[in-house]
């Protein structure tokens, strides 16, 4: 008989029997969870729970959750692959589930097996969850800042405004001309919320037009990396218009980093890398730019970027040098998340 209420009552109806069998739960376990800040929190710790918190590596997130799925179905499913320390799931006001959920287990491992079960799993027919590692996300952009800003008033500003800043960088808005954009590093994730949450209140007197408060997004953060240092080059270009990477200068042992990385994203269970690299750019001085874009089926963001290889006689084609200059950076980047 429900098929026949309107979308908004249909949607209520199905949900009340959903809260109800959360409610019901709650009483035959007597788990308590907290609701603060739009999100429900589990455990952290758990009832039990002795000795510290786990280790950096034991989060993952949880994503594409039909919105009136909880904690009564949600949690059994994610400890039966191993213990948790935490459950988070994010709320709306009106008491729905806003699709995406965080689970912190007491192992790495519990963590590994959660993406390899649950990712593309299918908790409703047709509804497939993504499950990735979470990366604990520290760092904020603000863009739009006046040309005038400087780094000594801003990190005043910031100090008196915010808790727990560890750096500040300035660097010329990608966005807008004669603007500046500034990244911003906190001690951690907690810290990093509650900063972005006042900037973006804005009765800070931020100078500039059109400010704009985000997590530093990957690809912006790669640009920036890249984007800031000189091209390879005797006599350096007039043209700043192409501004790249120093290139990486291989260690004689890098014939095996393609290996390397191989390996670790095998043990990790992160699936095969794929590769693309297209060449941009040859100079007259022996040096190749490549766009590069690396996917690994585990991580939740491709790598992209340019990186210049050294063109010389050695049997080495130009694709597999510049494979292997990008799965050098992958490696590193990998190895600080892991």
């Amino acid at each position: 008989s429900d098929n026949h209420l309107p979308p908004q009552r249909w949607t209520n109806s199905i949900n009340r029997a959903s809260k109800r069998s959360l409610l019901t739960w709650e009483k035959e376990t007597g788990i308590k969870l907290v609701q603060i800040n739009g999100q429900r929190r589990y455990g952290g710790p758990p009832p039990g729970w002795v000795g510290d918190p786990p280790p950096a590596g034991t989060e993952v997130y949880i994503g594409k959750l039909p919105q009136d799925l909880y904690e009564d179905v949600l949690i059994p499913l994610f400890q039966s692959v191993g213990k948790l320390y935490e459950f988070r799931l994010m709320m709306t006001f009106s008491g729905l589930n806003r699709g995406f959920a965080y689970a912190r287990y007491s192992s790495q491992r519990g963590a590994r097996d959660a993406i390899v079960t649950f990712n593309n799993y299918q908790v409703r027919r047709g509804c497939a969850i993504v499950v990735c590692r979470s990366t604990q996300k520290r760092e904020l952009s603000v863009d739009g800042l006046a040309a005038s800003v400087s780094q000594q008033e801003l990190e005043a500003m910031l100090q008196r405004a915010t808790q727990g800043v560890l750096s500040v960088t300035l660097h010329a808005s990608l966005r807008q001309a004669e603007a500046k954009l500034a990244v911003l590093k906190y001690s951690s994730h907690q810290a990093a919320a509650l900063a972005k949450k006042t900037l973006m209140e804005g009765d800070l007197r931020l100078r500039g037009s059109g400010i704009k408060v985000e997590w530093l997004h990957y690809e912006l953060k790669q640009k920036l990396q890249l984007w800031d240092e000189r091209p390879p080059s005797s006599q350096v270009q007039e043209d700043k218009s192409l501004e790249v990477p120093k290139p990486l200068v291989l260690p004689p042992a890098v014939e095996n980093v393609l290996d390397h990385l191989n390996t670790l994203c095998r043990r990790q269970r992160l699936g095969m890398p794929l590769f693309l690299t297209k060449c941009l750019q040859v100079n007259p001085n022996g040096w190749l730019l490549f766009w590069y874009q690396v996917a690994i089926p585990g991580y939740p963001v491709p790598f992209s970027g340019f990186t210049w290889v050294q063109q010389d006689g050695q049997g080495q084609s130009r694709h597999e040098k510049a494979k292997a200059a990008v799965a050098l950076h992958v490696l590193r980047v990998l190895g600080e998340h892991l």
